[in-house]
């Protein structure tokens, strides 16, 4: 099992990444031969998108898929990283309602026409990636998820539309709320909790074997 393992927070001692890091220690229990390829976002984040990106993007050829321009280079790398893994596993914090824009900018390399997502006759987007499990374990000071959510969430409807265009849709959320006011031993507990969800029947899902 190969597993790309995705941080986004900068913090070293964030509780995002102690989630993630525990998804990827429950997935590869039992499995000695478990591979994991490392995009830490959050101490090397990767650059925005700039103007050769977005007229690269434009030209026919991208549109087509085949383009090879170098502005793309970085974009393959990652769509790459997705590709050669079985299994997603992502530690973000929930920023201002939504992703870091660290991880959004993974995102706009990501999400690429002709590449990642096609568009149908009318104009719908569907994907091109092969769906696998993607796990993401997300951290907020405050309440957004839930009957006594008390902030918006921008998050996971977003990445639940993001990944969706790229034919990721066999998706797990662990949200870890309220960081900024439990206490350690609650926080543990409450990601043990979380952590005894872990959906192991999409590993076995038909559209996510190789």
């Amino acid at each position: 099992m190969n597993i790309l393992h995705i941080d986004c927070s900068a913090r070293e001692a964030s509780y995002s990444r102690s989630l993630s890091a525990a998804i990827v220690d429950r997935l590869v229990d039992g499995q000695p031969d478990a591979r994991i390829v490392r995009r830490d976002l959050g101490r090397d984040p990767i650059p925005h998108p700039d103007a050769g990106y977005a007229a690269a993007l434009a030209s026919p050829q991208a549109l087509a898929g085949g383009s090879r321009d170098d502005a793309l280079l970085l974009s393959e790398q990652l769509i790459r990283e997705i590709e050669g893994a079985d299994v997603l596993v992502i530690g973000t914090p929930m920023n201002n309602f939504t992703v870091p824009s660290v991880f959004k900018a993974w995102i706009d390399q990501v999400l690429r026409m002709g590449r990642t997502m096609g568009k149908g006759p009318t104009g719908e987007k569907f994907g091109l990636l092969r769906d696998r499990p993607v796990y993401i374990g997300i951290a907020s000071g405050g309440v957004f998820h839930g009957d006594s959510a008390r902030q918006p969430d921008f998050l996971i409807p977003y990445l639940i539309a993001a990944f969706h265009c790229v034919g990721l849709t066999s998706l797990q959320f662990f949200p870890l709320q309220a960081t900024a006011f439990l206490d350690a031993e609650q926080l543990a507990a409450n990601q043990e909790q979380l952590l005894a969800t872990l959906d192991g029947s999409m590993l076995a899902a038909p559209s996510c074997l190789p």
